[in-house]
C-alpha cells in the first residue's frame, strides 16, 4: 500500500456528514469547476503558496531555500521564482510570518488512522465520524479503500465526498466500507456542466443511479452559483425524485472568498463575482421540496 497525498485534516467539522467529524482533504481533482474554492486541491502535485501581503521581507526563506527560489530584489522586495521551487517545504518552517504554506503531504494509512482515532470520543458522542473529501478523494482509490476499511474495523462511521467523475470499479471498492456518500451534483444539461467544470457529466449521473441501485445512502450536495447552474435546480429535482436512497439534499451557497488562494499559487482566478441572494436560495430549496426532497440546512 502506497502513501496518500493529502493537503489538510479538518477536525470538528459539522457540515461534512452527520455529527461531529474529522474531514481528510485529498490532493487531485478531475474537474475544473469555475467556482472552486479549494484551488490547492486541483493538482496532484505538492504546491507552495506565497501570501505576499503577509511577508515581512526578513529573508529567512532566502537563506534556507536549497533551490534559490526565494530572493530579495534591489528594492528590498521578496521575489519567488516558482519555476525553481520543488515544494520541499524547507522555507515554510523558517517563515515565522506565515506567508508560506505547503499544500500536499504524503501519509501512510496507519499514521492517518492514528490521528483520526484521536477524535473517536467526539464521533461516539455525536454519532459522527470521518469524511474523505478533496479535491476528489477517489482519485486515490486504493489508499481510500484501505483507509475506509481500517476505520470500519474501528467502528467509525465513514462518509465519502465525491464529484462522481470516477470509474465504476472505484465505487465498487469503497461501497462496502462507506456509510454515506456525499455526492456533488452541479448540472444536468451536459453543455452547462462542461461550461462549469470543463468535463462531461454522463458518468456522474450514471454513477449516481448506480449507487442508488446498490442501496447506498446518498446525501446530494448542490453548489448553487447564480449565472452558472441556477437554472438546473428543477432538472436536478426531477432526477432525484426518481431515486430511492437519497437521504437529503444540501444546497451550498457559493462564496468567492478563495481569491487569495489563487493568487498565492499563481493560478488564474476564475471565481464568479455574483453570489446568491437569500431569495434565490429559498427558491432553489422550495423547488427541491416540491419534488419531495428533504432539504438539509
Amino acid at each position: 500500500m502506497g502513501n496518500g497525498n493529502i493537503f489538510d485534516v479538518k477536525h470538528f467539522a459539522v457540515h461534512d456528514g452527520p455529527g461531529i467529524r474529522t474531514t481528510v482533504f485529498f490532493k487531485g481533482c478531475p474537474l475544473r469547476c469555475i467556482w472552486c474554492h479549494n484551488p490547492e486541491s486541483i493538482s496532484m502535485e505538492k504546491q507552495l503558496g506565497f501570501l505576499s501581503h503577509k511577508c515581512v521581507r526578513c529573508g529567512k526563506c532566502v537563506t534556507v531555500c536549497p533551490q534559490g527560489a526565494h530572493y530579495i530584489d534591489e528594492k528590498g522586495q521578496h521575489k519567488f521564482d516558482r519555476n525553481k521551487c520543488v515544494a520541499c517545504g524547507t522555507c515554510v518552517s523558517a517563515c515565522y510570518a506565515k506567508a508560506l504554506t505547503l499544500y500536499g503531504k504524503q501519509v501512510e494509512v496507519a499514521e492517518l488512522v492514528d490521528e483520526l482515532l484521536e477524535d473517536k470520543d467526539f464521533y461516539d458522542s455525536s454519532n459522527g465520524g470521518v469524511t474523505l473529501s478533496g479535491g476528489e478523494c477517489l482519485m486515490q482509490a486504493e489508499f481510500c479503500t484501505e483507509l475506509l476499511h481500517c476505520l470500519k474495523e474501528q467502528g467509525i462511521h465513514t462518509a465519502v465526498d465525491t464529484c462522481g467523475f470516477v470509474p465504476r470499479e472505484t465505487l465498487d471498492k469503497v461501497i462496502p466500507f462507506t456509510d454515506v456518500f456525499l455526492y456533488d451534483m452541479k448540472a444536468v444539461d451536459e453543455e452547462v456542466h462542461l461550461t462549469c467544470t470543463a468535463r462531461p457529466n454522463g458518468v456522474i449521473l450514471e454513477n449516481l443511479r448506480y449507487l442508488d441501485e446498490k442501496g447506498c445512502k446518498i446525501e446530494i450536495r448542490i453548489p448553487f452559483v447564480p449565472g452558472w447552474n441556477h437554472g438546473q435546480i428543477e432538472k436536478m429535482a426531477e432526477i432525484l425524485h426518481g431515486l430511492t436512497n437519497v437521504v437529503g439534499v444540501r444546497v451550498l451557497p457559493y462564496h468567492n472568498y478563495a481569491g487569495t488562494k489563487y493568487r498565492s499559487l499563481d493560478m488564474q482566478d476564475t471565481l464568479p463575482e455574483q453570489i446568491p441572494t437569500d431569495e434565490e436560495l429559498k427558491q432553489a430549496k422550495d423547488i427541491l421540496r416540491e419534488y419531495g426532497m428533504t432539504v438539509l440546512d
